[in-house]
């Protein structure tokens, strides 16, 4: 990677004396993909790190999977976080050069898009979109899994041991969440990104004196910790690697959504710059703290062996290691990046929604690309997906198995819509055709080789996530084939399926919008 007029020469954008300065032509960027500009600039540098740091979310990833990772790969199950870290720094240098150059609400649409073609780009936006409304259900159902640890109150319904109390009780708090995101995002970016770096603020001093907490209480080396596997896979064909591979579905699960601080270009202050800083911030802050947090939690449990580490997770580490007042206090901070998450999770798809609705490629595309005068942000794809969210927690009511397979599908979802944009772009730097942004992020020589990583390791990864294990996708009985094979058929149903719609009905509409169009129409042919 190499600092700023990198691979300068000929065939680079122009770009005018002290412009990036003041961010005078912050906007050229738009202009270029044939748009003008409708949302506010209000975001600065802390606000775009704060919305990428905050959907990946460390405390709410770590508190919310750390059991998984235990109950199938043991302690050192720890390894495939660094692994996990690899694989997405090298997908997230290239999205750097990517939010550099292309600075646009919807990111991942707009980026395959213009990378792939039109039908590669509503691709990856229809895949994305629906991954991020089935996302958005599953961190609101973090809110069961900590509140009533807290306090037994917030179990409102039955008292936890009925069939269906907890799952009832996850939908009604899950509702609550969804309700106050959607409302927050109708009053515009400015809000949000008050609450949600004023949520980020205190979950990042909260990750540090938790670090520091559990340092405190040490009781094992590290190689007495990370070498324990519970003799986890002996009866596996691939021994303790296939273990491994399930077991790191617990990081995998974690580290994504980074790209979002790229998705709130629109609405950023020199985003070309500060966007690419605000991925390569999110990623690598969460990498340092989650990995932290779980190393510190395995050295300082009081027992290593205990049954509840694989149940109760992070949580019981905290309450047993702690004690219940600290325990509490750390719990709440939880809660409090839980649902700065979740308000992330749903910004990032209502910029999707409208980047994809500004190009006519959604059903009552003016109505869901309309920008509120008043609010100065679309109003209505936020109701609709918060709409869309609570119906799909209603799934988990009576069949809590079905919507853990579908929450486990968005997961590759969101890993192929990746893909979509690293091997267009990978295509385009072999053909030669691919440029970074002049005097902005660029990979330089080494575009080549960490694109090629990006994409064995996005490919590598969705296979691993897909695989029909019982352990993620039919976890208790009764077995049925297509929960173990709902990875291949969801995905199949909603790839083929949307893009059958794309080709026959929407293809033929797709088109800026003329209300949304820019004077001067951009290019509609890859990048040069």
């Amino acid at each position: 990677m190499t600092g700023p007029g990198a691979e300068s020469g000929p065939g680079r954008e122009s770009v005018r004396p002290g412009t990036d300065a003041d961010g005078a032509h912050d906007d050229d960027s738009l202009t270029e993909l044939g748009y003008k500009p409708e949302l506010k600039r209000t975001l600065g540098n802390f606000h775009t790190f704060a919305a990428g740091i905050s959907y990946i979310s460390i405390l709410t990833g770590t508190f919310q999977l750390f059991y998984f990772g235990i109950s199938h790969g043991g302690p050192a199950y720890w390894w495939s976080w660094p692994m996990v870290f690899v694989g997405q720094l090298m997908v997230a240098l290239c999205f750097c050069e990517l939010a550099a150059r292309y600075p646009v609400a919807g990111s991942i649409y707009n980026w395959a898009k213009q990378l792939g073609g039109p039908h590669v780009g509503w691709l990856g936006g229809w895949m994305m979109l629906t991954a991020s409304m089935v996302s958005l259900s599953a961190v609101a159902l973090a809110y069961q899994v900590t509140l009533p640890q807290i306090s037994s109150w917030f179990q409102f319904i039955g008292d936890g041991t009925g069939k269906t109390d907890a799952a009832a009780n996850a939908v009604l708090l899950g509702t609550v969440l969804v309700a106050f995101t959607t409302l927050v995002n109708a009053f515009g970016v400015k809000l949000m990104a008050r609450i949600n770096s004023a949520g980020v603020a205190i979950e990042l001093i909260a990750a540090i004196v938790l670090i520091i907490l559990l340092a405190a209480h040490i009781t094992r080396a590290p190689s007495d910790a990370l070498t324990e596997t519970f003799g986890l896979g002996a009866d596996q064909e691939w021994g303790y690697f296939g273990a491994f591979l399930t077991a790191s579905l617990a990081s995998a699960y974690v580290m994504y959504g980074f790209d979002t601080a790229s998705s709130l270009g629109e609405e950023s202050k020199d985003p070309g710059r500060n966007a690419p800083r605000a991925i390569l911030r999110a990623l690598v802050a969460s990498f340092f703290i989650g990995g932290l947090i779980l190393l510190f939690a395995l050295l300082a449990v009081p027992d290593l062996h205990s049954k509840e580490l694989a149940v109760d997770g992070l949580q019981f580490v905290v309450l047993s290691t702690l004690g219940s007042t600290i325990g509490q206090i750390v719990l709440w901070c939880v809660v409090i990046a839980i649902t700065v998450c979740e308000l992330a999770v749903h910004t990032a798809s209502i910029r999707l929604a409208y980047a994809m609705a500004r190009d006519n490629n959604l059903p009552a595309a003016a109505r869901l690309a309309k920008v509120s005068p008043r609010f100065q942000t679309p109003v209505l794809p936020a109701v609709i997906i918060g709409l869309v969210a609570v119906g799909i927690l209603l799934i988990n009511v009576n069949q809590p198995q079905i919507f853990s397979v579908i929450t486990s599908i968005a997961i590759i979802m969101i890993y192929l819509a990746y893909l979509l944009v690293t091997l267009p772009m990978l295509i385009q730097r072999l053909r030669g055709r691919w440029k970074p942004a002049e005097g902005k992020f660029s990979l330089g020589k080494f575009g080549l080789p960490v694109n090629v990583c990006a994409v064995l390791w996005g490919a590598a990864m969705s296979l691993n996530l897909a695989w029909p294990r019982a352990a993620v996708y039919n976890a208790t009985g009764p077995q049925h084939w297509y929960l173990r094979w709902g990875a291949f058929l969801f995905i199949g149903v909603v790839a083929l399926g949307g893009f059958a719609y794309y080709w026959f009905v929407q293809r033929k509409r797709t088109g800026v919008l003329a209300s949304h169009a820019a004077d001067a129409p951009g290019p509609t042919t890859p990048n040069p």
